[in-house]
């Protein structure tokens, strides 16, 4: 029997490709540079799933085929708003995510950039590296303590979750929530947390906000100059989720009129490419997207499309489905 034909837009972990090879006649981009819309499209029409990432553009303009070979585009990450959702239903294809596996990882990340922040630790390594570094002084480099302190989390999913067990249990951090749906009593108890209604009731109670929450049209500038201003002027803005939840403009110029604490942000607003005004903050701290980035995680990731594409091909209805 012919196994089917599998594009793996970017290089997985070994292991993963590995099995991707026993398992499927599979072809791997080894350049390793994001697929263009006409080479997606070109591979909508020669295989039979592509398997994209987060980075991966897949817009209408690439699913832009009449009848393509591919009906699953398995993504390799949680997010998918990178995959154009009305595109995606009008081929009547199988979607799917890589949910849970990644969760404590993301949240290690994401409590890694608020300490951060909160004890200048960025700045810190760059001063050392510069051979600037005096010696130690009462009033160098003063930070702000984290453990007693309020984290706001926007967002109340898994990463969510992880986030306020390790800022609660782990930095005895009051925990203030908002989501889109109301989070049952015993999931908020498990966390010493509380839930508000909207994400501006959140924001003047918290010392930290952290961002958890989906990408996409929706949430687009969901943290824009407005909400900002609703912050503690010595609060510090975390972001885990997607660049485009927050108006990077407005964060720079809270950043650089020092009328928030800091930020620290993981994901941006069309990266790879940065804006150039958010290399001159000195109170920011970045990170190149290192979310999941833990070989237990990525080899999870890569295994549970494996998974989703062994559903999807012996006829059962794949166990990670978005669209």
């Amino acid at each position: 029997m012919t196994k089917p034909s599998v594009l793996v837009t970017r290089r997985w972990p070994e292991a993963v490709e590995a099995q991707l090879a026993s398992d499927y006649e599979a072809t791997f981009n080894t350049s390793d540079k994001p697929l263009t819309p006409a080479e997606i499209r070109d591979a909508m029409k020669n295989f039979d799933a592509v398997l994209p990432t987060v980075t991966d553009t897949v817009s209408a303009e690439a699913l832009d085929v009449k009848r393509p070979q591919a009906k699953i585009l398995g993504n390799y990450g949680v997010g998918y708003s990178h995959i154009c959702e009305k595109a995606a239903r009008d081929l009547n294809l199988t979607v799917t995510n890589t949910p849970d596996v990644l969760s404590e990882c993301t949240a290690d990340i994401a409590m890694t950039l608020l300490l951060m922040a909160a004890r200048r630790a960025g700045e810190g390594e760059r001063e050392l590296r510069a051979g600037a570094w005096t010696g130690w002084r009462p009033t160098h480099l003063v930070g702000t303590k984290v453990s007693g302190k309020t984290l706001g989390i926007i967002g109340f999913g898994r990463i969510g979750r992880e986030m306020a067990r390790r800022a609660h249990f782990g930095f005895g951090m009051d925990i203030v929530v908002q989501n889109r749906s109301k989070v049952a009593p015993d999931i908020l108890a498990e966390y010493g947390a509380r839930q508000v209604e909207s994400v501006d009731d959140l924001l003047p109670l918290c010392d930290f906000i952290s961002l958890h929450c989906p990408g996409g049209a929706e949430n687009r500038h969901l943290i824009d100059g407005r909400r900002m201003d609703l912050m503690k002027p010595n609060a510090f803005l975390i972001n885990t989720a997607r660049g485009e939840v927050v108006n990077e403009h407005a964060l720079i110029q809270a950043l650089m009129f020092n009328t928030i604490g800091g930020a620290a942000l993981d994901v941006f607003d069309g990266e790879p490419q940065i804006s150039p005004d958010l290399l001159q903050c000195d109170n920011l701290v970045m990170l190149p997207h290192l979310g999941s980035a833990t070989r237990e995680a990525r080899e999870q990731m890569g295994f549970r499309v494996l998974d989703n594409l062994d559903d999807f091909f012996h006829g059962r209805p794949p166990r990670d489905r978005v669209i």
